[in-house]
């Protein structure tokens, strides 16, 4: 039997620690994953590489140069092709990028990002994201990101829960008819995970694995330096996605 990939995002060192040691097979590195990940900062990136490389497990890497959309200035798409090199030369494993505009891939972005990428590292593993899930039919995403060269979908099939359109997420597969991966992400739990991959078809699933970190501290949010969304990777967690996934 093949075994599923699961990966879990992370944004700290003691994310991944918690992720290697519930059974993650490979980990998404972010920062700031309360507003759905950032770019991760130079100096975690090399802590986690490290790591990484000791527990022989394979690192993604976000692309994202702010929150919110995914409709990038060309300041912006400067900024992520800067950052996606460094990252390469950090020594992730693969980066994790998307655009778009007017409710398709922006193909233009597309193509300049991958293009600085690749001629930094030809082989690079490529991962276009949740941006996908803003399309008005997150299926068209299939044909341009085979052509652009992604070995995978992260999505949630434009919904607030993957479970929630699994439908989608299983035409996504079909289409891609192994040209590409689709992977289900957003909202994945131990109580839904094998639900979801029976319905979609998917051997590769993504999840936070994440606890609410209380703010006992008011000044602290009324000074703005937390927000809600605030969570830690959680060992058990992790641990109870691989076991429902196995079993």
């Amino acid at each position: 039997m093949v075994r599923t990939t699961l990966e879990i995002c992370i944004d700290s060192v003691a994310g991944f620690d918690a992720a290697i040691a519930g059974g993650a097979d490979r980990i998404e590195l972010c920062g700031a994953l309360s507003v759905g990940g950032l770019t991760p900062s130079p100096g975690l990136a090399a802590l986690i590489v490290a790591r990484a490389r000791a527990a022989g497990v394979r690192i993604h890497a976000m692309v994202r140069p702010r929150a919110g959309d995914f409709t990038y200035s060309p300041s912006e798409v400067a900024t992520a092709v800067a950052d996606a090199q460094a990252l390469v030369a950090a020594g992730v494993d693969g980066l994790v990028f998307g655009a778009v505009r007017g409710g398709a891939i922006d193909e233009a972005v597309t193509r300049e990002w991958v293009a600085a990428v690749r001629a930094v590292r030809g082989d690079i593993d490529l991962t276009l994201h949740r941006a996908v899930d803003l399309l008005p039919d997150p299926v068209a995403a299939i044909e341009p990101a085979v052509e652009h060269g992604f070995a995978r979908i992260l999505t949630s099939g434009g919904a607030v829960r993957a479970v929630d359109s699994s439908g989608v997420i299983a035409a996504m597969t079909r289409v891609a008819a192994g040209r590409i991966v689709v992977m289900p992400g957003s909202g994945v739990r131990p109580d839904n995970v094998a639900a979801l991959l029976t319905t979609t078809g998917a051997r590769e699933v993504h999840a936070s694995a994440g606890i609410a970190v209380p703010q006992d501290d008011a000044l602290v949010q009324a000074l703005g330096f937390a927000g809600p969304g605030l969570a830690r990777t959680d060992t058990m967690v992790v641990r109870a996605l691989r076991a429902a996934i196995d079993a």
